[in-house]
């Protein structure tokens, strides 16, 4: 089944979502509007008529941006979710369908009150198309230093990341830095630290390893999972925890990891498109990268030595 969700977004950032009906499937979740591609009909076309039927606004299919693609299993009902960011209608959007509807800036919104399928939307909506990974061999204050640069200059996702750093200094440093991260409106995840996460309530960067090991999800929503993929089982592996986002490399060749055999854009988009998570484009890469990153299906680009040697 093919499901269009439209992301109104208005002049402020604020987003539209709504909230399922009683005696509907996941009745009283929030959601984002939309409805089902009907036989025969263009995906697009269908995307303007519900969004008529359950808000009565007309939409500028010229102001039509995709967001994001989610392959989803509801029990044994399977769904691609096309998530499309609206930014221009007329009239005023009513609760036609829906029990209810708000106006609410992405960061604003709990993911707990929003339908399964519909996180890695919200997720997709706040996640930055950058996501900086501190340099393998810094200290604690090389690193510290680098952070600080990089959040004056507009990045808001960073990775803490410094395997020759014992666990206890590593958190310390990023305990220290927290101020500065909150301050610039950004967030901090550790590199496989899951007590340190949630001792400092900030987010974790899952290994491979630990993504075959969990069984569940490590934090709670609202506080961010990554994970790092190497293939299309991973991507699976990270999107049945509930991960937020995942890696996935190498795209490129890269110098921290000299042996690995690239899987280039075309395989790197065949298996983030089957991904039901937003997922960034990691190995050899850097922010100039960005815009082919997005025209192969990736949240963005990660990376160490393309972030931080500008």
């Amino acid at each position: 089944m093919h499901v269009l969700a439209g992301v109104l977004m208005d002049g402020a950032g604020r987003i539209l979502i709504a909230q399922r009906p009683p005696g509907k499937h996941l009745a009283g979740m929030w959601e984002f509007p939309g409805g089902k591609v009907e036989p025969g009909e263009e995906p697009l076309a269908a995307l303007e008529r519900e969004l008529d039927e359950e808000l009565g606004i007309a939409v500028d299919p010229l102001s039509f941006e995709e967001l994001i693609r989610v392959p989803w299993n509801y029990g044994e009902r399977g769904m691609l979710l096309q998530a499309v960011v609206v930014r221009a209608w007329s009239g005023e959007p009513q609760a036609l369908d829906a029990a209810a509807i708000a106006w609410h800036l992405p960061n604003d919104i709990d993911p707990a009150l929003l339908a399964p399928a519909d996180r890695p939307i919200l997720a997709a909506l706040w996640l930055p198309e950058h996501y900086p990974i501190t340099p393998t061999e810094a200290s604690v204050a090389e690193a510290t230093t680098l952070v600080r640069a990089a959040l004056a200059r507009g990045e808001r996702l960073l990775q803490w990341r410094l395997p020759g750093v014992p666990v206890e200094e590593a958190r310390a440093g990023a305990a220290a830095l927290l101020p500065e991260v909150a301050r610039f409106g950004a967030r901090l995840v550790l590199n496989r630290d899951i007590e340190g996460a949630r001792a400092l309530g900030v987010g974790v960067h899952l290994s491979a390893a630990q993504l075959h090991e969990l069984k569940e999800r490590p934090l709670p929503l609202g506080m961010l999972v990554g994970a790092s993929c190497h293939n299309a089982e991973e991507l699976a592996l990270a999107s049945g925890l509930g991960c937020d986002f995942a890696t996935l490399s190498p795209v490129e060749d890269t110098a921290s990891h000299p042996d690995a055999s690239p899987l280039g854009w075309p395989r790197f988009a065949k298996w983030v498109e089957n991904a039901s998570l937003p997922v960034y484009a990691l190995g050899g890469l850097g922010p100039a990268d960005v815009p082919m990153a997005r025209m192969h299906a990736a949240q963005g680009v990660a990376g160490i030595r393309g972030f931080w040697s500008r």
